[in-house]
């Protein structure tokens, strides 16, 4: 589960870990994960799939084989070509990896069974977990001392230590190897996952969330303290559909599939952001009024609590480098890393982050700083009567539409000036800068427009950057429109997103205008999908 956005050498630097690293190597990095109880240990994974350690190697974490802390990287042999796609790291310290293929790794301390591979012996270099073997896993997640996997069928799995419940087995003894997660979740296909220090959470695919483990401080949000050995709904968000849950050290939180946040648990640090420092212990509605959210972050680590609204907006509370912050304080940053980089304590990732290193960044600059340059454009493409300069190299180079049209035999190879009307200005504008730049910033009602023109442009990548926009906009009156619309563009990943939203909230949208409006066959074709999707069953 990993976030990818452009990464200079300056803005990883932030993390102290990386200041001596040599810029050559820098430049090889994909994904970065830092964890530590002192944010001192870091896992490195190259383009070339190679991985390397850095830091002071508590409990043999960085799987070097032995137990010596490095200041330089070193590569960890055990996950090299592996094709790894993520960790998840625990206090106590352990680490969990899985890779692409959907096997997965583990090593570092294991007095509580933390492994899972069937002993409490301490493994220092990363070694499959045999109990998982048949298993595709997608996601892991790690708490102080037990782990749990999420695979690809939507099941979870637990192991490691249960004095409090937090490996859903109905018993409090200690589970030596990965086992399901039954009881409530029988049945259920999960897609998010999640560690306190000794709780658990799970969201299902219908948007019911559950936990399990210590809720001394009411982190489980089922309304009272008292320890869950198995799952146990939260009752709270019952008429909500959730749709990814994160832990703090006894805190969660959670966002509905309409963009509003939930937290409950622990409040002393205001890491709830209610504007108090009183525990909570079933879900309250916070941040209401800084709009829709697109995603949310917290570390089992810490107290710290951060999200990202869909027009990119940074914010963050709770135990902020020792300052108490009790509501959600809009930041400066771009990006959630930047918070745990700059305000957790410890400094530690809330999960791996793939990055673009510096040599792209200076790349993308350059370019970024000519774009609707009138002193050195040789085009000028006038939309609604509004200019913008570019450059016909770069529209060559990167669009297939450009390269077409400036051809000799094309009369408009021979212009200097284009004029556009079937694009508003601000979408076309948007259009061209990505062709420069990579990256879209446009609201999800505009990206639907931007879609229809990456869609006449046989621009593929753009279609799916648009698709991603769209559904941060999604709601009950209009995803019936915009369902209609992925069919039309061929926007497979958006169709079934919008029908997996409509599953859920099936009774407000059949009696929406948008739902009215949809073409004879299309909506034909929806009843019988959601029929087999079993959502008239009486």
């Amino acid at each position: 589960m990993m976030h990818n956005f452009f990464l200079s050498s300056m803005e990883l630097n932030k993390w102290n870990l990386f200041c001596l690293l040599e810029p050559e190597f820098a430049e090889t990095i994909q994904t970065v994960c830092v964890f530590g109880n002192l944010g001192n240990e870091a896992l490195i994974v190259t383009r070339s799939d190679d991985v390397y350690a850095i830091g002071c190697n508590a409990a043999g974490c960085l799987g070097l084989g032995d137990l010596q802390a490095t200041l330089v990287p070193k590569k960890v042999e055990a996950l090299c070509q592996k094709g790894v796609q993520g960790f998840a790291y625990g206090s106590g310290p352990h680490v969990v990896a899985f890779t692409s293929a959907g096997h997965m790794f583990s090593w570092g301390h294991n007095g509580y069974c933390e492994l899972g591979n069937g002993t409490t012996n301490q493994l220092l270099v990363p070694s499959p977990v045999a109990a998982m073997s048949c298993k595709e896993v997608v996601d892991v997640s790690c708490g102080s001392h037990h782990s749990l996997a999420l695979t690809r069928d939507g099941e979870v799995f637990a192991w490691g230590q249960n004095n409090c419940g937090q490996v859903g087995s109905g018993m409090s003894t200690n589970q030596i190897a990965p086992r399901k997660v039954n009881s409530a979740l029988s049945g259920k296909r999960v897609i998010s996952i999640a560690c306190g220090q000794t709780s658990s959470m799970a969201v299902a695919e219908n948007g019911e969330v559950y936990g399990w483990g210590y809720n001394g401080n009411g982190q489980l949000g089922i309304g009272n303290n008292v320890n869950q050995l198995n799952p146990c709904r939260v009752s709270g968000l019952q008429d909500k559909v959730v749709v990814k849950a994160a832990c703090g050290y006894a805190h969660t939180l959670a966002l509905t599939d309409a963009g509003e946040l939930f937290a409950w648990g622990a409040n002393s640090y205001g890491q709830l952001g209610t504007g108090n420092k009183s525990n909570v212990s079933s879900p309250v509605r916070i941040a209401a009024d800084i709009g829709r959210i697109a995603d949310i972050a917290a570390t089992h680590y810490g107290h710290i609590s951060a999200a990202i609204t869909q027009n990119l907006k940074v914010y963050m509370w709770g135990q902020c480098r020792g300052q108490i912050v009790a509501v959600p304080t809009e930041t400066p940053f771009t990006t959630m890393y930047d918070v745990f980089a700059c305000f957790a304590t410890p400094s530690v990732m809330w999960r791996p982050m793939r990055v673009n290193m510096e040599a792209g960044r200076k790349f993308a600059d350059c370019f970024r700083t000519v774009f609707d340059d009138s002193g050195s454009s040789d085009l000028t493409i006038v939309v609604h009567g509004r200019p913008i300069y570019v450059h016909k190299l770069v529209l060559k180079v990167r669009c297939q539409y450009f390269r077409n049209m400036f051809q000799a035999s094309w009369e408009e190879n021979n212009k200097n000036v284009l004029e556009i009307d079937q694009y508003s200005y601000d979408v076309y504008r948007a259009f061209l800068l990505y062709l420069y730049t990579d990256e879209v910033c446009l609201t999800p009602e505009k990206a639907l427009e931007l879609l229809d023109l990456a869609n006449a442009y046989c621009e593929t990548h753009l279609k799916k950057t648009c698709e991603e926009i769209i559904k941060h906009g999604i709601s009950i009156d209009n995803v019936a429109m915009l369902y209609a619309t992925a069919i039309t563009y061929q926007a497979k990943e958006l169709e079934e997103f919008c029908f997996r939203y409509s599953l859920n909230h099936m009774t407000g949208i059949v009696q929406t205008e948008s739902f009215a409006l949809l073409d004879e066959q299309i909506l034909k074709d929806f009843i019988v999908k959601a029929a087999r999707s079993g959502v008239f069953k009486s």
